[in-house]
């Protein structure tokens, strides 16, 4: 029977709540240490340089200074041939990226740092369609990626370029006169940016100097960031006063961290950096809300109630701080965008117009079966940020000019659910929202007596529009909160 993971500590539940609020604000960087790839076949440090010892007739898991072991290579060889063929061979393609790379992916977030050679983050990132602009040397700190969604500065180089790869005494010491740009950029990121260092070890000796100095700068009150450490775990046959002294040593590591302005969460198994990733990303975009409606007539509903309805719902989300998207729908879009508008101006100190997202449908002249495949890239791209939708309405005036059902919506819902987005159908409102809210109606006894009855109310066409907008907003605040 499959163990149930243990709940989140109140350290770690604070910690999703902060950073997520960071993504949303553009805020957040990923610093990337070798464990990051490792799940994904890529050798850490220890093994890359296992085979460089042997031939120094070195026990690599007797040492603990690595750089200092590829220094002597390069002392006793005379040149590095070696060690970059060995770089280029674990490093090479033929991996693929993990879950934690495909979330981290996912996120709008713009600043990745690493240490590492292999080129799994572009890689995550460009498999979603985003522009990436990598920097793995310093003549790439003086140019811009147009269009750019995210930059990934490789402060040790590239497997590209092995031959400028940072891994010697030799390279430590001269990259302050070599690549002083890196280090301006992140020490600029360490002052403006929260960052969560994933995958770590906190041994290389260019992040100690640099945060050391941004601490001397700051009056010792340097900016809060945050690592994932695994707690020391007894090994199997290993002494009980061994076990003790790596758990101090950790004790006082954690310590020092936090002099630095790194806070540490401490998890039992590396797996649990993976569900903090997960608790992110789903805490992020229940942040967002889709709305999805469309509406040639309004049923019962008079025009102007409707546009109401719509406008104070769509002002109310964002009162909330959450964000708003729309894909323009007819008779629903418009009010959408007013309603938002209008609160985000009435605001501007409060309010971000970064609030609400706009998808209008692009216009197409092919086939039907080319417009369909069209509309439906469309329809995902708009709901991949979201964490929860909203249908309202669901009509259309067809080529015969008769009212129909919108099945475009039914497609919105679909794509919805099968992205795990949180659905709220108001069947009040008629058309297409009448036959969703019916396909939810099963997963509503799952949630609290409050849920239930503000879905009782939004379904139910007697109800004033005050109430059902409460009933929908009793319904959001619940999701939001997962």
């Amino acid at each position: 029977m499959a163990t149930v993971p243990a709940p989140f500590s109140a350290d770690i539940k604070a910690f999703i709540e902060i950073f997520a609020s960071e993504i949303a604000d553009a805020n957040a960087g990923i610093f990337a240490g070798a464990g990051l790839s490792v799940d994904s076949g890529y050798v850490n440090w220890k093994e890359l340089m296992r085979e460089i010892a042997a031939e120094l007739e070195l026990d690599v898991d007797r040492e603990t200074n690595l750089v200092a072991v590829a220094q002597y290579h390069l002392n006793e060889r005379r040149n590095r041939t070696r060690i970059n063929q060995k770089i280029i061979d674990e490093f090479s393609a033929g991996h693929s990226h993990n879950e934690n790379h495909e979330i981290l992916a996912r996120l709008p977030i713009g600043t990745y740092w690493t240490t590492n050679y292999d080129p799994l983050i572009e890689t995550a990132l460009e498999a979603q369609g985003k522009v990436v602009d990598v920097k793995h040397n310093v003549r790439h700190l003086k140019t811009t990626q147009r269009g750019r969604a995210a930059v990934v500065y490789k402060m040790h180089g590239d497997v590209s370029d092995p031959e400028n790869a940072v891994l010697t005494k030799d390279d430590y010491e001269g990259y302050f006169r070599d690549r002083e740009p890196f280090v301006t950029a992140l020490t600029g990121n360490l002052v403006s940016k929260t960052l969560l260092f994933i995958g770590f070890s906190f041994t290389d000796p260019n992040i100690d100097y640099v945060m050391s100095r941004i601490r001397v700068v700051l009056h010792k009150q340097p900016k809060q960031h945050y690592c994932i450490l695994r707690r020391a775990k007894r090994e199997p046959r290993e002494a009980l006063a061994g076990f003790e002294y790596r758990r101090r040593q950790q004790d006082y590591f954690v310590k020092d961290l936090s002099r630095t302005g790194i806070h540490a969460l401490m998890v039992d198994e590396y797996s649990d950096i993976t569900r903090i990733l997960r608790a992110i990303e789903l805490r992020y975009r229940t942040r967002t809300v889709f709305i999805s409606g469309s509406a040639y007539e309004f049923g019962a509903w008079k025009p102007d109630r409707a546009g109401r309805f719509i406008e104070d719902l769509s002002a109310t989300l964002v009162r909330k701080g959450l964000n708003v998207v729309t894909g323009f729908g007819l008779g629903v879009g418009p009010s959408v965008i007013a309603g938002a508008l209008q609160e985000i101006l009435a605001h501007p100190k409060r309010r971000s117009h970064s609030q609400l997202r706009a998808f209008p449908f692009p216009l197409n002249d092919g086939s039907t079966l080319g417009r369909r495949d069209l509309y439906r890239r469309h329809r995902e791209i708009m709901l991949q940020g979201a964490g929860i939708a909203i249908f309202l309405f669901g009509n259309k005036r067809d080529d015969r000019g008769r009212i129909v059902l919108a099945e475009g919506m039914r497609e919105e819902f679909q794509i919805a659910q099968d992205m795990g987005l949180q659905c709220i159908a108001v069947g009040a409102t008629g058309s297409i929202a009448v036959d969703l809210s019916g396909k939810l109606s099963n997963s509503v006894r799952t949630r609290s007596k409050a849920f239930q009855k503000a879905f009782a109310v939004a379904n139910n066409p007697a109800s004033g529009s005050p109430a059902i907008l409460r009933s929908v907003m009793t319904m959001v605040q619940e999701l939001s909160s997962l």
